[in-house]
């Protein structure tokens, strides 16, 4: 005579499986052997345990999606992380390359303009602005 079968209550698997439980945290949960999972899992659904798991698993993860986006309405945080991971958005600061040579010209171009008196009203613009004043030529 064999040992008696371990019964696995269904709807507590499948729960396990919409938040996203592995095959072992799923034994764990039952206090049951890996192996006693998958042989009630093909007894039960007549498939393996990755199909099966892939497929009532499929509904957890719109769940979470559903939350995550109505998250992102409230939260920036939440709204840039699906921003990054959903349309491929990215923090990285992208630089031009070759664009030193030209960045040096203009600076070039511009103290050559000192002559013009272009130099002197920056200058006395940066300085009313450290004095909390107002620049010249701006309203107070």
């Amino acid at each position: 005579m064999g040992r008696k079968r371990i019964e696995i209550e269904r709807r507590e698997f499948e729960k396990l499986c919409a938040i996203q439980c592995t095959k072992a945290e799923i034994a764990g949960f039952f206090d049951v052997s890996e192996d006693t999972v998958e042989r009630w899992v093909r007894r039960t659904y007549k498939a393996g345990f990755a199909e099966v798991w892939a497929a009532k698993s499929a509904g957890g993860r719109a769940s979470l999606r559903r939350t995550q986006f109505a998250l992102a309405e409230k939260y920036p945080a939440m709204a840039i992380f699906l921003g990054k991971n959903y349309l491929g958005q990215s923090d990285v600061i992208r630089t031009v390359e070759g664009g030193e040579g030209r960045l040096a010209e203009l600076i070039a171009g511009l103290k050559g303009r000192e002559d013009d008196g272009i130099h002197a009203e920056a200058e006395g613009t940066a300085a009313a602005l450290a004095g909390g004043e107002a620049a010249p030529d701006q309203p107070a």
